[in-house]
């Protein structure tokens, strides 16, 4: 019965896309939720190629933009925050964008099945999976554990939860095997497997970063770049910073940037590989879609990657904690945590090239992330006690009412 009504509700989407077409001004509403639209370029990267010919409504835009009050900036330098971990609830997170393309297109192939790769705790595979799972598609997961855990039940926390409950099947692999055999070979192989069963799987890369996907942040660019235009106080951005874990959302946004209104410098914190591999990858993408920049040119790469990707010291963590309570503000561990902790740390040892400007932060979500880190953040909460109620206090006897 389920598969039934899922196959009737993709038919109707299908139908109410081709009446509306996404432009500039365009908002999503609940109405729009779930709408396959055709799709418009923003003017400044029309002569991009390919085009994506529609979209997907899946996140809930635009997400807003406010000023973001962090203890001891440079003097004069004003932080503001992109809230794109509120594009969603089971969406949240910077992904989301990046699917409004890809599952577009998987759609349009027919396919009925989609193969994703990621880390354990990937927001990426938590994403696709309650995106393919609304458009009537089963979804296949290629999560990177330890050697320890490769053969077990992976559990049920963050994003692990939410996949397994819609119904996402989990394929575990190594970290050495992920290594050795490379995640385009492990998603080639799984499609094979399932092609042979008489499935038609559609094949989304590691954080749906390809050049399709990249179009989910050149949008973003085109959003901030409307959001200032409502603004009456003029406010414009110098900097933009924002986390990279697979290239695709500082590739979108660095092109958007470079070629559009904004003109802000994009700073990416990288979270995994090195620089110099980011600059190529990028390239590889910029390449992909006929932009002919370079992307020395378009974005600067900082090394935020710490200990190693999903890995945080104890000051991180700390960091993290501080700032939610300082702001409420609250950064998951592996992406955009560890970009604000390499910004701030810029700032605090090299102030003077900071000074005086407007910054914008792009949070990417990743909340659920937070969840994996329990136990190495006990420690850091400690502002609880058990409540002392005085014998003053008048009682009755017999149990009352809870509420």
């Amino acid at each position: 019965m389920r598969r039934r009504l899922l196959t009737l509700s993709r038919v109707a989407l299908s139908k109410r896309g081709t009446a509306r077409r996404m432009s500039a001004t365009t908002t999503t509403s609940m109405a729009d939720f779930l709408t396959k639209s055709p799709y418009s370029p923003p003017s400044w990267a029309s002569h991009l190629r390919p085009l994506p010919s529609h979209t997907f409504s899946l996140a809930h835009r635009p997400t807003p933009i406010h000023r973001w009050n962090v203890p001891n900036l440079p003097n004069g330098t004003e932080l503001w925050i992109k809230r794109d971990d509120f594009t969603g609830m089971e969406l949240s997170g910077n992904k989301v964008r990046k699917l409004e393309f890809l599952m577009a297109d998987a759609v349009e192939q027919q396919a009925d099945t989609v193969i994703t790769i990621g880390g354990i705790q990937s927001n990426h595979c938590r994403a696709t999976t309650v995106a393919s799972n609304y458009l009537n598609l089963d979804t296949h997961l290629i999560l990177r554990t330890s050697k320890l855990l490769a053969d077990g039940d992976p559990g049920l926390v963050g994003n692990l939860l939410v996949e397994r409950l819609v119904g996402a099947n989990v394929h575990l692999i190594s970290k050495e095997e992920y290594s050795s055999i490379g995640s385009e070979a492990l998603t080639s192989a799984l499609k094979e497997k399932l092609e042979k069963e008489g499935k038609k799987p559609y094949v989304i890369p590691v954080g749906g970063s390809n050049s399709l996907g990249t179009w989910g942040y050149i949008e973003a660019a085109r959003e901030i770049e409307e959001q200032l235009k409502c603004r009456t106080d003029g406010l414009k951005f110098d900097d933009i910073v924002v986390a990279c874990g697979s290239g695709g959302t500082i590739a979108g946004i660095s092109l958007g940037s470079w070629l559009g209104d904004l003109k802000a410098k994009v700073h990416a914190f990288s979270v995994c590989d090195d620089p110099d591999y980011f600059y190529d990858f990028v390239q590889g993408l910029l390449d992909g879609l006929q932009a002919g920049v370079y992307s020395r040119d378009i974005v600067s790469i900082h090394n935020a990657k710490g200990k190693g990707y999903a890995m945080n010291t104890a000051e991180e963590l700390k960091f993290l904690k501080d700032l939610a309570s300082a702001t409420s503000v609250i950064l998951d561990p592996v992406y955009s945590g560890k970009a604000a902790y390499g910004l701030v740390n810029e700032m605090t040892n090299d102030p003077k090239s900071w000074e005086g400007k407007k910054i914008l932060f792009i949070h990417t979500g990743g909340l659920l992330g937070l969840y994996d880190k329990v136990d190495q953040m006990a420690s850091l909460m400690g502002n609880w006690s058990r409540m002392d109620v005085q014998e003053s206090v008048p009682r009755k006897e017999g149990v009352g009412k809870m509420f």
